[in-house]
């Protein structure tokens, strides 16, 4: 690399250069879009700074970069080690414009995005490289995209510009993250082609990006006995993978962090006429709505169900009397594959979601007015809103749709004793004695299966979840549990399975005692 002051060839002094593996790919890498990285220790940062080096010295004063993190506080190890490779280059950094200067014009400015609108301050601007800094802190990928606009030069012969980013497992953005670059092709280096129309004309433009994952044994700084110890301390077998392998199917600070694929979903399966079946709905427009299809197990003795499980273990499964089946979902979003940005919705009416309800269960068993068999539905509470005209349930209520929902108790977090939402998908999580989830979800539910367990904890309130995080099908499975309650048994559970509520009851009664001291024996009838 060039040096501020002429000094001979015998004299040169390597300040930097990049190890061979990631840090060589990422340098040679002809990709516009690259997320690098994956593990902790893997020599993510020093790449980010080392690309931006090489990118200087080769483009000068067309070498235009923004270098971003989600708080200001997190620039702060990432522009001191800065000043350790570009002092020794000649650059000078100014501290109130946290921009570095090189001598031969190249620019570098460091910046951060504590809100997703703080993207909007850099329209307009061109720069030659952007890069996001552990991109797992930004929610969704919307700031990013923005920033990704402002891609663009002035000497195209010479300068081809990039986006690059570095992630780990974890955070609130580890879903989308996932979902765009790591589950096209988890073992990276596969380039991944998106395509594009010119709407002025009718040119097809490809755009690419790829992953280029990096762990702790790439880096020969942090490949060490002691560093790869302190990763074994640092917590819990999950939080060791995410760390230590950059497993991505590893979701840290999990809220239920009961999920369990190979225990709750399970493969899709014709529903019996006779179960009892219901209907939950959360409300989207701007973004998605979530509707989710139901049916309750009423008898555990109902073993002429072939139910493989979802593993390979192809065991088979007796499902638990009183249990819910996710058997059907509709998930209101513009995007068409798993890969794209699913948080953004289809801006339907509520007559328009309600006919796409009509024609999805056009072939549910009827009732004897010739309507689908579903015994109610229970909806997002801001659909009985009056504001100054027919709610949304009303318009789903009228001619020809007939979708009547009644309001879904919208309690997130337990309070004076009682059960919250949460708690209830928790508890059917968990399970009964026997240790059998008391919710399920047919492999077809995708929506539901991505992002239930991708929850994230509020760090401002730790009860409850992070509104960061793309809930809008976990609201609705919170709905559903809380219309049919549940309540792990405490009692004799080979008694408890010879007694079947004559009504399938929406409660669970667990508790024999307590029901035969209420002269409940007449209500029940032995199968």
């Amino acid at each position: 690399m060039k040096q501020a002051k002429e000094i001979s060839d015998e004299k040169l002094e390597v300040v930097w250069e990049p190890q061979p593996g990631p840090q060589t790919a990422l340098l040679t890498c002809p990709v516009f879009e690259t997320l690098f990285g994956g593990a902790r220790g893997g020599g993510k940062s020093d790449g980010v700074l080392g690309e931006w080096a090489s990118h200087a010295d080769i483009c000068g004063k067309d070498a235009i970069g923004l270098c971003v993190r989600r708080e200001r506080i997190q620039l702060t190890e990432l522009i001191e080690r800065s000043k350790v490779l570009y002092g020794q280059l000649g650059a000078r950094f100014q501290e109130i414009d946290k921009m570095w200067r090189f001598p031969n014009g190249a620019r570098l400015r460091f910046a951060y995005l504590e809100n997703d609108s703080d993207a909007l301050a850099y329209q307009g601007h061109s720069y030659s490289r952007v890069y996001v800094e552990e991109m797992g802190t930004f929610p969704n990928f919307d700031p990013i995209k923005k920033l990704m606009a402002t891609l663009r030069t002035g000497n195209p012969e010479k300068v081809t510009p990039r986006f690059i980013a570095t992630a780990n497992p974890g955070g609130p953005g580890h879903l989308w993250i996932k979902q765009r670059y790591i589950d096209p092709a988890p073992s990276g280096y596969k380039i991944l082609p998106t395509e594009y129309k010119n709407p002025f004309t009718g040119e097809i433009i490809w755009k690419e990006r790829v992953f280029i994952p990096s762990r702790v044994t790439d880096n020969k700084y942090t490949n060490t006995s002691e560093y790869i110890g302190n990763l074994y301390m640092a917590g819990n077998d999950e939080l060791v993978r995410a760390w230590l392998l950059g497993d991505w199917n590893v979701t840290l600070g999990a809220y239920f962090s009961e999920w369990d694929t190979t225990k709750h979903v399970i493969k899709t399966f014709k529903i019996p006429n006779h179960w009892i079946r219901f209907m939950s709905m959360d409300w989207g427009s701007a973004k998605p709505f979530s509707v989710g299809w139901w049916a309750v197990v009423p008898d555990e003795t109902d073993t002429f169900l072939d139910i493989p499980s979802y593993d390979l273990s192809n065991k088979r499964i007796f499902l638990p009397k009183g249990a819910i089946i996710r058997y059907r979902e509709w998930y209101g979003t513009r995007a068409t594959t798993t890969t794209e940005n699913r948080n953004v919705g289809l801006k339907l009416t509520a007559k328009e979601v309600a006919a796409g309800i009509r024609e999805r269960e056009r072939n549910e068993p009827r009732n004897e007015y010739g309507r689908s068999r579903i015994a109610y539905r229970v909806a997002d509470p801001s659909m009985f809103r009056n504001d100054g005209g027919p709610s949304h349930a009303e318009e789903m209520g009228k001619f020809p749709n007939y979708i009547s929902l009644r309001r879904a108790d919208n309690t997130h977090i337990s309070k004076r004793g009682a059960m919250g939402g949460l708690d209830q998908v928790r508890a059917r999580l968990k399970g009964d004695e026997d240790s059998r989830p008391m919710i399920y979800f047919m492999d077809n539910c995708i929506d539901a299966i991505r992002t239930l367990p991708a929850l994230q904890h509020d760090e401002n309130h730790i009860e409850d979840i992070d509104e960061n995080c793309e809930d809008h099908a976990p609201d609705e499975i919170r709905y559903a549990c809380m219309s049919r309650p549940y309540f792990r048994s405490q009692g004799d559970d080979i008694v408890r399975r010879l007694l079947k509520s004559s009504d399938n009851s929406l409660v669970l009664h667990d508790d024999l005692m307590e029901i035969k001291s209420e002269n409940k024996f007449n209500q029940l009838r032995i199968n």
